[in-house]
């Protein structure tokens, strides 16, 4: 079982950016495909974007893309989650998680994925 840890949330204004960081220990992260997800009290889980393992093609919900960036470094066993001209309603809890080693992927869904960090929260606000 890896475990992941995330960093980097805090509080920003609208416009402004964050730089996510999701560190996995346990095993190698090239071996991992891995998301981020979001949530906001009373909401399901949603996902924000994913990044494959074997060919590193990256995946978003909606137009998130316009705004998010997913990238890792499988030397640094880090995956990252560039997040610009942020809005308030971007204001959650972000998590990352892990799938099967080599599984296949798309468009992040829950149900993919089996091991999950902690959370950091994001802020946006004036």
């Amino acid at each position: 079982q890896v475990q992941l840890v995330e960093s980097g949330g805090g509080l920003v204004q609208p416009g402004g950016s964050l730089r996510l960081s999701c560190a996995l220990s346990g095993s190698a992260l090239a071996d991992y495909p891995i998301a981020w997800f979001r949530q906001v009290p009373g909401k399901e889980r949603e996902g924000v974007a994913a990044i494959s393992s074997t060919d590193g093609n990256t995946y978003y919900t909606g137009s998130l893309k316009d705004r998010f960036t997913i990238s890792r470094d499988n030397a640094k066993n880090t995956v990252y989650l560039q997040m610009d001209s942020l809005k308030i309603e971007d204001t959650a809890v972000y998590y990352c998680a892990a799938a099967a080693p080599r599984a296949r992927i798309g468009i992040p869904r829950l149900q993919d994925y089996g091991s999950w960090g902690q959370g950091t929260q994001v802020t946006v606000s004036p």
